[in-house]
């Protein structure tokens, strides 16, 4: 043998080579000069020439006895499913064996537990096909536990790393854990658990913790959750290849605890950006990672809330003063729909995040600057207002049907639906209804066309009730005028007010201002309206170009004022809530706040007798609820003003407790 290095050929000495270990492996004859020649040929590919061979020897061994090793595996594996196959058959002939002696002699559980033997104690009596599956357990599979074990784990991490392993004989050694004790009937998968699962297990958490950790250094939040999205489908798709169906949800568990559990800190730190940006992909991602955990979504939840709540403040500030009732109610309508959909197509119309929606809209709908009140129901009572009056112009029954409908979502967030239900009411309601004013909004004189009409109604009135006072509330009245200076007869149905103005107009077809003001003796606001609805109907002129009206003002009759209908009727101008007026509704509804708080108390009380300060609070707040939110402080006056009424009393054991009083 020369020791002088030389050039080999590589593919040559290797085929021979692969031949001698081939026999070495399998402790087959080997001649000596062979054997002897290999040790040349071994030392000729470490020191061949231009360049050593040793790598290359070294790669293409390993590769050998891998493949060895597998073709071992299988082997197993395929003795294993002919002597299951073969067990079977033979549980088959023995049958009777099984029927008339074992099942006889068999020890059930309760006397396994109880001590009581028929046979032998030590070994208890199994049915043949069971005694052949035990003993496979017994002297294969246990003997050879570390080995196979290491092997599948090895084989399931090259899976994971992208290599294509044997699918069907890592998959049945693992279900032969399962087969070989699947005849019992309690526990049968315990073998499995603790033979492979556990093992797997641990291992799937090492494995995924370092991926984790690589993933994050060369990741961003948006490339982390798609990575950790594709890891988990991956592995579900290998749970199913290899593992019992019942170590499905444990596996991809452990995955998820390890790319997202042990890392929530990151993705909650990253989630108020994605929510403020509106990324839609990353808030999906983010959504199906996060529900998958403890604790996971509560972040995710209050940073949409609190997104919510800037969009809705956002959109219903700094509206314009003309038609803001209209505008804010299509703002909230415009941030419902917009979060909808967002939830119904990216969150998958997960009720926690519906919920986080409606928290949200209730702070924007009942949101007050320091200070000062909150105007949510008295813009929504207007806009509510203004859908139903007849005069809606421009829009259809359905069309008006629809904003209604619509409307309902926003009322729905209000909490003082009280004061919404009074303002509305002093809309809608007439007399008989509604308890109306004794105190007319301005001081009138009654055009003498009406005089008589009315000393004659008075007088009918005395003769009829006695001891009665008779209140005329001009201002609620309404009367119809016949027009006969234009080229075809109208009738208009206007209010009293308007009526005195027009009447003013028999004595000539120019009025001034001043002439106006001292026959009807309305004071400046109430005269001014009531001008402004005959000017905008075009049925009287302004001689100025202003619009508004001055002392100086001089009116005239349009003579050739002509309308589509022969009676119409003529409304009265919006007119705008003063400041002081809607502090007296607010003062109203306090008042029937306090009346409403008592009456509850008053009812609970009677129902529970004895009840503590606490609880009595707490029920009265989920009562009164659905019509407004009381105030502790109110509700701890109404019970002292009914303590001092008398209808319910301190408990004398207990200051801290009341009693009803009978």
């Amino acid at each position: 043998m020369s020791l002088k290095p030389r050039v080999v050929d590589f593919d040559e000495t290797w085929n021979k080579l692969l031949t001698t270990i081939r026999a070495v492996v399998m402790l087959d004859y080997v001649e000596r000069a062979t054997w002897n020649d290999r040790f040349s040929d071994i030392y000729a590919l470490c020191v061949a020439y231009p360049e050593p061979l040793g790598e290359k020897l070294y790669t293409e061994t390993k590769v050998f006895l891998e493949n060895h090793v597998r073709q071992l595996f299988k082997r197993v594996l395929e003795s294993e499913e002919k002597y299951s196959k073969g067990a079977e058959y033979m549980d088959c002939l023995y049958r009777y064996l099984n029927t008339q002696f074992i099942k006889k002699n068999k020890l059930t559980e309760a006397d396994l537990q109880y001590g009581y033997g028929g046979v032998d104690m030590n070994e208890p009596l199994m049915e043949i096909g069971e005694l052949a599956l035990d003993m496979w357990r017994k002297l294969m599979i246990e003997p050879l536990q570390p080995m196979l074990i290491g092997m599948l784990l090895k084989e399931i991490k090259n899976d994971r790393c992208g290599e294509d392993p044997n699918q069907k004989v890592i998959h049945g050694v693992i279900n032969s854990f399962v087969h070989v004790e699947q005849y019992k009937k309690k526990f049968p998968l315990k073998f499995y658990q603790e033979v492979f699962e556990g093992p797997f297990l641990t291992k799937t958490g090492e494995y995924y913790k370092q991926e984790a950790s690589n993933l994050l250094q060369e990741s961003n939040c948006s490339q982390y959750m798609e990575k950790v999205l594709g890891r988990l489908k991956d592995e579900e798709v290998r749970c199913r290849k290899y593992l019992h169906p019942s170590s499905y949800a444990k596996v991809i568990h452990e995955c998820q605890q390890r790319m997202v559990a042990d890392h929530l800190q990151f993705l909650h730190g990253e989630c108020q950006n994605i929510i403020r940006q509106e990324k839609r992909d990353d808030m999906a991602n983010m959504y199906t990672l996060l529900r998958a955990v403890s604790s996971g979504l509560p972040h995710m939840i209050q940073e949409l809330q609190v997104h919510i709540h800037d969009e809705g403040l956002r959109a219903t500030s700094n509206l314009s003063q003309e038609n803001m009732p209209t505008q804010f109610v299509e703002s909230v309508l415009e941030v419902h729909s917009k979060f909808v959909q967002l939830i119904n197509t990216v969150l998958n119309g997960d009720q926690h995040f519906m919920s986080a929606l409606d928290k949200a809209l209730t702070s924007v709908v009942n949101y007050r600057e320091p200070k000062s009140i909150c105007k949510a129901p008295e813009l929504l009572a207007k806009y509510c207002d203004n859908l139903l009056k007849k005069s809606a112009k421009g829009m259809t029954e359905n069309e008006v049907e629809d904003k209604l409908t619509s409307f309902i979502t926003v009322f729905k967030y209000i909490d003082d639906k009280d004061v919404f239900q009074k303002l509305m009411c002093s809309y809608v309601f007439q007399a008989g209804a509604w308890p109306l004013t004794h105190v007319p909004s301005s001081t009138f004189a009654i055009p003498q066309e009406l005089e008589k009409s009315v000393q004659m109604f008075e007088l009918f009135y005395n003769q009829h009730f006695s001891g009665r006072k008779l209140t005329w509330l001009h201002y609620l009245c309404t009367g119809e005028v016949k027009m006969n200076y234009l080229s075809k007869p109208y009738v208009a149905v206007v209010t009293t007010y308007q009526m005195a103005v027009l009447l003013a107009f028999n004595n000539g077809e120019t009025v001034s201002y001043k002439e106006l003001q001292d026959s009807t003796q309305m004071n400046e606001k109430e005269l001014q309206k009531t001008i402004k609805s005959l000017l905008d109907v075009k049925m009287i002129s302004h001689d100025s170009q202003k619009e508004e009206i001055e002392a100086e003002s001089t009116f005239s009759l349009i003579m050739s004022f002509t309308s589509k209908r022969t009676k119409f009727k003529i409304t009265t101008s919006m007119q705008k809530d003063t400041p002081q007026e809607l502090e007296q509704t607010r003062s109203a509804v306090d008042e029937d706040r306090k009346m409403y708080l008592q009456a509850a108390i008053v009812r609970i009380m009677k129902a529970r007798k004895v009840l503590r300060h606490n609880a009595l609070i707490q029920e009265v707040i989920n009562q009164s609820k659905a019509r407004f939110n009381p105030s502790i402080s109110m509700i701890k006056k109404c019970i002292e003003v009914l303590i001092d009424k008398q209808y319910i009393e301190r408990s004398q054991s207990s200051a801290d407790e009341y009693s009803y009083v009978a």
